[in-house]
């Protein structure tokens, strides 16, 4: 005869004052415990990669500073363009290229910026390509 032979077959005994737990809160009483706080979202942080601003030649700035004044002259038309811009990373140096299609609502000369219809404001000095249909009519 074994140890618990006597108590072996009786009903599981349930608590009428206390509630019975829900497996999911059970279970989350077993998973893991993370010791260093924030040391996943830092490892991602420091895994995230961002490209460095392309530096562009005189010749280069000259093209986009004609780009700029012929869409300047056609911004009544409302061309649609394609600029690709350089958007510095908040948390680490670098950043990222990003390429934004519509209109340009107005090009402001004295803050160095294009404005866009949606609202986005790019500074010219970001400004790393250009493309328009205004281009090819004019030769660019």
């Amino acid at each position: 005869m074994g140890k618990y032979d006597d108590i072996i077959h009786l009903p599981h005994h349930e608590s009428a004052g206390h509630p019975k737990m829900p497996a999911l809160d059970r279970a989350a009483q077993f998973l893991p415990f993370a010791a260093l706080t924030g040391h996943d979202a830092a490892v991602r942080e420091t895994a995230r990669l961002t490209d460095n601003r392309a530096e562009l030649d005189e010749i280069r700035k000259e093209e986009l500073d004609l780009q700029l004044q012929l869409l300047r002259e056609q911004l009544v038309q409302k061309p649609q363009v394609n600029i690709t811009y350089f958007v510095p990373d908040v948390r680490k140096s670098g950043g990222a290229y990003f390429t934004i299609t519509g209109t340009i609502q107005k090009i402001e000369e004295t803050r160095h910026q294009v404005i866009m219809e949606n609202g986005t404001v790019i500074p010219v000095n970001d400004i790393y390509e250009i493309e328009s249909a205004v281009f090819d009519r004019d030769g660019y």
